[in-house]
């Protein structure tokens, strides 16, 4: 090329790399406490290979070589900087627009750049903040989760312990006694808490794209309603009524399904109206079973709907109350596996209700 630009950036590639450092550590707050903005030499390697680029006309295969190569080198600056806790991928992105404006400004200190050299060095740059922030997103997500998985397992050894404790406290108790009402809450407690921290685990696993393990049955379905309603009411009192039909049977896990119905019920005591009846109905067709959770109250938003079963996502009227916001994405997963759905109905002067429906049989 008649202006010679690959010339110019291979001889000015550590001024370059010394005016884009100073003006990170200007302009990028997360840069401040690095001792080296260039990293296991991704910056270097990538003026070289954009040296490449400039030098001759490329072929079509040079061009999807080029390509790998950007992106391989981006994608370990994205890795790089993922590894950092004060680095954001707004951060990430303006260390690659001050790149492109300290290469523009060097280049075209003897003469101006053409316009096919400033389209190749555009493309490559924007390429390499595609590739970098992709790989940036994935190795955070990574290290989260790691985190994530690491954190619920430790957590669930103290939890045990404690556990364990508050039974054996029970069985010292008498019936009468006025401790056994205040061990029994401890216990529920302990349980949901162990409840929360399995779905962390198994959110987890999906996020990841892991599926759930499960071990399916013949599952009496209205026997394991009534069990869970059971010990639901000796957490929130006697408000839950159960329609059911009887012998109703299908392939299911039990534990899986019962985590489902415990977590709609307790959904239900949160964002219901108080001390009004939630109702179990459980029904079956020739080839399909309905269950559906209703409780009275305000009803769910339009808006609001579109995010139930989205994980980590909480309604506006969901914002006050504990809890990971994983319950209703893990029910939905749950529900899928055993080849059903679950949708929701809501409307104002006649509650909201939940409704499951699932095979008899699985395919």
């Amino acid at each position: 090329m008649s202006s010679q630009a690959y010339k110019r950036l291979e001889q000015n590639a550590q001024k370059i790399m010394q005016m884009w450092e100073k003006r990170a550590r200007d302009e990028v707050s997360a840069s401040m406490h690095q001792d080296s903005l260039v990293l296991q030499n991704s910056l270097p390697k990538y003026l070289n290979q954009l040296v490449d680029q400039l030098s001759t006309i490329r072929t079509s295969a040079q061009i999807a070589t080029d390509k790998i190569e950007t992106t391989r080198i981006s994608n370990q600056h994205g890795h790089e900087r993922a590894g950092y806790a004060d680095y954001s991928i707004s951060q990430l992105i303006l260390e690659y627009h001050i790149l492109r404006e300290v290469i523009f400004q060097v280049l075209e200190e003897e003469a101006p750049l053409e316009i096919r050299e400033r389209d190749i060095i555009i493309d490559s740059i924007e390429q390499a903040v595609n590739d970098a922030a992709t790989q940036f997103s994935k190795t955070l997500r990574d290290i989260q989760e790691l985190f994530m998985v690491t954190l619920t397992h430790d957590l669930r050894g103290p939890l045990n312990v404690i556990k364990m404790g508050t039974h054996l406290t029970m069985r010292r108790l008498d019936r009468g006694d006025t401790h056994m009402n205040i061990a029994a809450k401890m216990l529920s407690a302990i349980d949901r808490l162990d409840s929360m921290i399995q779905n962390l685990l198994d959110a987890s696993r999906l996020r990841t794209g892991q599926s759930l393990k499960f071990e399916f049955e013949e599952c009496d379905l209205d026997r394991l309603l009534q069990d869970v309603v059971e010990d639901l009411s000796f957490s929130y009192g006697e408000r839950f009524v159960v329609v059911s039909d009887s012998e109703i049977r299908s392939d299911c896990s039990p534990k899986e399904i019962r985590r489902v119905i415990e977590n709609l019920a307790i959904n239900a005591v949160k964002y219901g109206a108080p001390s009004t009846p939630i109702t179990f109905t459980l029904q079956q067709t020739e080839n399909q079973i309905s269950l559906t959770i209703h409780n009275e109250g305000n009803p769910i938003a339009q808006d609001a709907r579109s995010i139930l079963f989205q994980q980590f996502r909480r309604t506006t009227s969901a914002e006050d109350q504990t809890g990971w916001g994983l319950g209703l994405f893990l029910a939905k997963s749950i529900i899928e596996a055993h080849q059903g759905t679950i949708e929701v109905e809501s409307a104002k002067d006649k509650g909201t209700s939940f409704i499951i429906k699932l095979p008899k049989v699985l395919l």
